[in-house]
């Protein structure tokens, strides 16, 4: 098979034609409309994501000798071969390039295993091996988060500024994709305690890492510290990601490092997180809203008693609603909130769990209930970090059978 020619096509303001409306045909739009192409869609049924995708003209008819014109590009997408041939043949006859989705050697262009990081685009074609190229497609994008390639690409350098990115609940794969880019481009990293620090083992001996944990009731770095840290070194011209676990802005001081950043006219970006009042029940197999069981899910800071004056939680209020409670950094005083729980109206058999160090290999997950809650606490000797999750939800075990048998 002769090889292909390897274009970039600016196709902006430019009518493109996909004929055909099923999964192959929704594939493809979204690289179209990133494109800026006035994209037109021709199908007698095409899928509700098609139909109602309102940056593309779809026409709700069978093809039609005649629909390429005025095109620049169209794609042949259906389950019928003589239409797609129909396509071809038109667009051969009016010099259109076009993809045949059935037979890539049929057609006059084909749609490469592409991605995009950044300001650089690539594509990978493998001479109609599809899964070839999306496996080496896949292995590029790779390289590219983890910061493989851009060492080679040695020209490459994040403007001066500072990113807060949350990095999930711990396992270093949660990271979210922009979150693990940023981490490849930084020149600082200010990593707390429960960010996924095996990720730092990948970053170059060139990168500081400054270490700003905060050890429950233990040595920590102050706030103000550590927004001075993010403030000086982007001022001195470096990329700073401040490393978090979590989301940056659930407990996670994130909007106080903003505001000290914006103060001191420093350029910053959120970039959110897997949030582990939200993942480290489902990790467990605990969902946090179920149909006809909780309507509501209300995820409350243990940093401080019921009864403390610092303290803005009705736990009262708490206590009369039904849904589900997450407490974060509450396992020091899970007897004072059982209590306040307790006292407030909740029943004494409402379900709890506890999951342990969410997302890393000694994960562990403690059932109970809420009379007893303090007291397994104590026997099971639970310790930071930890999720309290209560109400009926806590007592769901059948997705608890899956987790532990797909680990």
């Amino acid at each position: 098979m002769q090889a292909h020619y390897l274009a970039g096509l600016d196709l902006s303001g430019r009518k493109v034609v996909v004929v055909g409306g099923g999964s192959v045909a929704q594939r493809r739009l979204p690289n179209l409309i990133a494109s800026g192409a006035d994209v037109h869609v021709i199908a007698i049924d095409p899928t509700p994501s098609i139909e109602s995708e309102v940056a593309v003209t779809v026409h709700r008819r069978p093809y039609a000798d005649g629909d390429l014109d005025g095109a620049w590009y169209a794609m042949a997408c259906t389950n019928d071969p003589e239409v797609n041939a129909a396509v071809g043949t038109e667009a051969e006859l009016k010099r259109i390039f076009c993809v045949r989705a059935d037979d890539g050697k049929a057609g006059t262009a084909v749609t490469p295993a592409s991605g995009v990081y950044r300001d650089l685009r690539f594509g990978v074609l493998a001479n109609g091996d599809h899964h070839r190229s999306a496996a080496v497609r896949a292995a590029i994008a790779e390289a590219l988060s983890d910061g493989t390639v851009l060492k080679i690409d040695s020209d490459r350098h994040h403007a001066a500024g500072v990113a807060l990115v949350g990095g999930g609940p711990g396992d270093a794969d949660l990271i979210t994709v922009r979150g693990r880019k940023m981490l490849a481009e930084a020149d600082v990293v200010v990593a707390d305690r429960l960010a996924p620090l095996a990720l730092l083992d990948e970053l170059g001996p060139q990168v500081e890492i400054i270490d700003a944990a905060k050890v429950p009731y233990g040595r920590a770095m102050r706030q103000e510290k550590i927004n001075e840290i993010l403030v000086e070194r982007a001022k001195a011209g470096k990329f700073v990601v401040r490393l978090k676990g979590g989301d940056p802005y659930v407990y996670g001081r994130g909007f106080e490092e903003l505001q000290a950043c914006v103060a001191a006219g420093v350029p910053v970006t959120v970039v959110p997180g897997i949030s582990s009042p939200i993942a480290a029940p489902a990790l467990a197999g605990i969902p946090v809203t179920h149909r006809s069981v909780t309507h509501e899910v209300v995820i409350v800071s243990g940093h401080v008693a019921p009864d403390h004056p610092d303290s803005l939680t009705n736990w009262t209020a708490l206590a009369q609603m039904r849904g589900t409670i997450v407490l974060m950094m509450a396992v020091k005083r899970i007897d004072d909130f059982a209590t306040a729980l307790l006292e407030g109206g909740r029943p004494a058999d409402t379900p709890v769990a506890f999951i342990e160090n969410a997302s890393r290999p000694d994960q562990r997950l403690l059932r109970t209930d809420l009379a007893h809650a303090a007291q397994t606490a104590t026997d099971e000797k639970l310790i930071a970090p930890a999720i309290a999750v209560i109400g009926p939800v806590a007592g769901f075990t059948d997705a608890e059978r899956v987790v532990e048998f797909t680990q």
